[in-house]
């Protein structure tokens, strides 16, 4: 009965669809155009240096390596093993879904358990410097401080998250906890040892082991381009169906709890569903202060909207790490970054700017001065060709490889 009751819902969402794509045709291309110029603008460009990177530093052991040192550290503080601080480092450079991704590949290699992985995932997927101080505090906002309050909140309460999560299924990792006490001890030398012996397990030649690195690293950014694309096009359906609407009126009295206006409430929820659609509608709200539009965005960065969530689902679905704990812990992330913010509004915000007087305008100088912003620039300008130049690389990896 319930595959049955599966079945009807699924077949049934697929079908209502169908129906408002050809209902709202041109509506739904327009903003699948507005989704992938997103992806390979700055979303491929970005991210892909980070995955191949990632890729090869696993097949050369230099993980293993950095596991080993970091484990007096990661061990006590988040309970999962010294290569985590590779996953949360890159993930907090480079921005979701990298964590899960990582966490991914360090399952399938086993070198974390499936709670470890799942306490691991939970805490190294965050948003990147480039999405919070150029598309959000300079592109939507025009004001760099603002990135400051929002890339603290964000980063600090994520590791209280980490924090946390280190609790989470403790029972029941007995034989970890023991293991890992014979880790405690820093050792360059059985970390070389432990890097070498890794490198030696995988005898593929150095050119293959480029060309998998690119192939996975391309096919996981596919995937997750074609999630923004679809979230970007359900997002304007269901506006243009009234359900959106529907949905914020009743939103309303939930933020008005909190003392927030009426008018955050669609984008609000717009937020929930892709937070860069999210961002840009609350960035364009009236509101009293703009404290009430930091804590919105900083929610909903925390919670990395459903459009991330249904990305690291997919990225988790082939292993055995489950998604619930993920979710959790960005709704606690969420809840935690929200506190922070109206701690921390005055002291890193409107102090800031009482001693400067006024805010710093986004100009051509200011850009050069920022490196994040710098990037977020050249990728908006060279992203594309990027985008498609190494996926003809991959195209010609695929093609020799079949031939």
């Amino acid at each position: 009965m319930k595959q049955i009751l599966k079945t009807i819902i699924y077949s049934g969402v697929t079908i209502f669809l169908t129906i408002s794509l050809i209902r709202f045709p041109d509506q739904a291309l327009e903003a699948g155009i507005r989704g992938l110029n997103m992806w390979w603008e700055v979303v491929f460009p970005s991210l892909l240096p980070f995955f191949i990177t990632a890729e090869l530093l696993l097949a050369f052991g230099v993980v293993k390596f950095i596991g080993i040192l970091f484990e007096p550290i990661m061990r006590p503080l988040f309970n999962v093993p010294g290569s985590g601080s590779f996953v949360w480092m890159m993930g907090m450079a480079s921005g979701y879904p990298t964590g899960a991704k990582i966490t991914v590949r360090l399952r399938e290699e086993e070198q974390i358990t499936k709670i470890e992985a799942e306490r691991l995932v939970s805490f190294t997927n965050n948003s990147s410097p480039l999405f919070i101080f150029g598309a959000i505090s300079a592109g939507f906002f025009h004001d760099l401080k603002l990135g400051t309050l929002l890339a603290f909140c964000h980063y600090a309460s994520n590791a209280l998250v980490g924090i946390c999560m280190r609790f989470y299924r403790r029972s029941e990792s007995k034989l970890e906890q023991r293991n890992s006490r014979d880790s405690y001890n820093f050792s360059i030398l059985r970390a070389f040892r432990e890097m070498h012996e890794t490198r030696m397990k995988d005898d593929k030649p150095l050119g293959e082991i480029l060309g998998d690195a690119v192939l996975n690293s391309i096919k996981t950014l596919v995937m997750i381009g074609g999630f923004i694309i679809l979230f970007s096009v359900l997002i304007k359906l269901l506006y243009l169906l009234g359900i959106s609407p529907a949905i914020a009126s009743i939103g309303n009295q939930f933020l008005s709890l909190f003392g927030l206006p009426d008018n955050l409430a669609l984008p609000f929820l717009s937020g929930l569903f892709e937070i860069t659609i999210g961002a840009n509608m609350i960035s364009q709200a009236a509101t009293d202060t703009l404290l009430q539009q930091a804590v919105v965005i900083s929610f909903i960065l925390g919670f990395n909207g459903l459009s991330i969530h249904a990305q690291v689902a997919s990225i988790l679905a082939k292993t055995d790490i489950r998604y619930f704990p993920y979710f959790i812990a960005r709704l606690l992330h969420g809840t935690i970054a929200v506190v922070m913010t109206v701690i921390l509004y005055k002291p890193l915000y409107v102090d800031r700017h009482t001693l400067e007087m006024h805010e710093i305008p986004v100009t051509q100088e200011v850009i050069h001065g920022n490196i994040w912003l710098t990037i977020f620039h050249y990728l908006k300008d060279f992203g594309p060709m990027i985008t498609i130049c190494f996926i003809g690389i991959g195209a010609i990896i695929l093609y020799k490889r079949k031939k």
